[in-house]
């Protein structure tokens, strides 16, 4: 919240919870919208990037993509194979499924 008070001034107003329900947040539309869109490629952006890899790096570790293929791939531009699938999972340490339609 400090940030988004530094980011935003006086715009941000803190209201106080009156709601003391939880939501499981892969209940809800917004989760199941966001999840419809999201492609292999998407993933594949999304934890090379967390991990701070280069495009060149994920390549290296497929056993010398060109980089160019992985950026392909994350623009879904080329598929991503089972057998790419299940390095990718690997190396980032998730369920293969994230990188297959």
């Amino acid at each position: 919240m400090q940030a988004l008070k530094e980011q935003y001034g006086t715009k941000v107003q803190l209201l106080p919870d009156t709601d003391d329900e939880r939501v499981d947040v892969f209940e809800t539309e917004w989760y199941k919208r966001i999840k419809a869109r999201t492609t292999p490629g998407d993933n594949l952006r999304i934890y090379r990037q967390n991990a701070g890899m280069t495009l060149q790096r994920v390549g290296r570790l497929l056993d010398v993509m060109p980089k160019q293929h992985v950026s392909n791939m994350e623009k879904g531009i080329r598929p991503i194979s089972k057998k790419v699938a299940l390095k990718l999972a690997s190396i980032f340490k998730v369920s293969v499924e994230k990188f297959i339609c």
